[in-house]
């Protein structure tokens, strides 16, 4: 069993800390995060090795585990208001971008922060997501629009369908 276990974490390991990640908002602490979660997996791993869907289980780990440190931890990230917007194609650019992105996604609340990450980070369906989270998929739906419209009001220049055209090649 430890060897399937052992195959697991090198498997799931990077999506699991990326899933985290953005939970978390911080790299010591998604490393943490994932530490736990896959400690506590290991623990039960005959249990959740017997289960139809291993990931799913021990993504519910993760995030039970990232919404009782919340819920233990409640702190605000300062939101920056960055006037500085990159030119496409600048590396730099995007990496702020990204950090944006974090940064918005810590601002929601939990829940539906979980539900985005599901959903944009894991592709898993509302289906598979009310089923991790034991809520229903209309809730999940519900989560997921309140979440990408409180996104969309931080990125405005995202949500506007003419901003994303090509602006040279096309006549």
């Amino acid at each position: 069993m430890e060897l399937d276990f052992h195959g697991f974490v090198i498997a799931r390991s990077a999506a699991l800390f990326r899933g985290a990640l953005v939970l978390t908002g911080n790299r010591e602490a998604a490393e943490d995060l994932v530490q736990e979660t896959l400690e506590r997996a290991c623990r039960k791993w005959r249990t959740i090795a017997a289960k139809d869907a291993p990931d799913a289980y021990v993504r519910r780990i993760m995030v039970n585990l990232a919404n009782d440190r919340w819920r233990r931890f409640r702190r605000t990230v300062p939101h920056q208001d960055g006037a500085d917007q990159a030119a496409p194609g600048d590396q730099y650019g995007q990496v702020d971008m990204r950090d944006q992105l974090v940064r918005a996604l810590q601002g929601l609340p939990m829940r539906m922060r979980t539900v985005v990450v599901l959903r944009y980070f894991h592709d898993l369906s509302d289906d598979e997501i009310a089923a991790d989270m034991r809520i229903s998929p209309s809730t999940v739906r519900s989560q997921l629009a309140r979440g990408i419209e409180k996104l969309r009001g931080q990125f405005p220049a995202l949500s506007d369908p003419s901003q994303l055209r090509p602006t040279e090649g096309t006549r």
